[in-house]
């Protein structure tokens, strides 16, 4: 037995280190090279193992740069996740500072949330699929993110009764539908999604600010694609 457990032992701490080495290769090659600087911000990419956030499967893709795809109980695609470097970008001009509140959007199981839990007051995580918010609770207890509350209902209704929020951020493509998260922030608070800037341009990560409590200008801060959201997308028009 005692064999037995000194044998798990070597094996977990070389899997750990294995993955330590990974999330190093992540940061130096896909974070770093995509203009991601804030070093509290990519101290936490360092540390937080992103495969604990994934199922069995998509495991060893967890520091790939590409987009993946959690499923629903019946194997139907539940939630796209960003790729670590544009999440990374996101997070990083979404500029969260330790007093601030923030309302994280589609998340999924919110290894978003692991990230920035040291970095902001509060954060509230919400996920329109019960099922991913109850796993998404279980992983961010795991790693103590005892600062982070995952709510479950519709992703553009946000979360008024949590609100006021300095940041919010939306974890996807947005046709429409902002308008009820707009009202639920701070006089001087900043949104941040996947919008197109211009009617016929491509996707960018878009940051929205305001000032007093009015709008303050949109600006797009760099390309990034993903599906668009449940709630968020726009009527499709009248064909002749």
């Amino acid at each position: 037995m005692a064999e037995a457990a000194e044998l798990q032992a070597e094996t977990n701490s070389q899997r750990g280190a294995a993955t330590a080495a990974l999330r190093q290769t992540m940061v130096e090659r896909q974070l770093r090279t995509f203009d991601v600087t804030d070093l509290p911000l990519l101290r936490r990419f360092l540390t937080v193992p992103r495969e604990i956030f994934l199922p069995q499967e998509l495991a060893p893709l967890a520091y790939s740069d590409l987009m993946l795809t959690l499923k629903d109980e019946r194997g139907r695609p539940a939630r796209a996740l960003l790729p670590p470097l544009v999440l990374a970008r996101l997070l990083q001009e979404a500029e969260i500072r330790e007093t601030e509140r923030v309302l994280d959007i589609a998340g999924g199981t919110f290894y978003s949330a692991a990230l920035a839990f040291p970095l902001a007051r509060e954060i509230v995580a919400l996920e329109d699929d019960a099922r991913l918010a109850a796993t998404a609770r279980s992983y961010l207890q795991f790693v103590g993110a005892d600062n982070v509350r995952v709510e479950a209902g519709p992703l553009a209704a946000g979360v008024p009764a949590a609100a006021p929020f300095d940041v919010i951020i939306v974890q996807g493509a947005v046709e429409t539908g902002l308008d009820r998260l707009f009202e639920q922030l701070t006089p001087n608070g900043r949104l941040l999604a996947i919008a197109r800037p211009e009617p016929d341009a491509g996707w960018a990560v878009m940051r929205f600010d305001r000032s007093g409590g009015a709008p303050a200008g949109a600006r797009a801060l760099f390309d990034a694609c993903a599906p668009v959201l449940k709630g968020f997308e726009k009527a499709p028009g009248f064909v002749f």
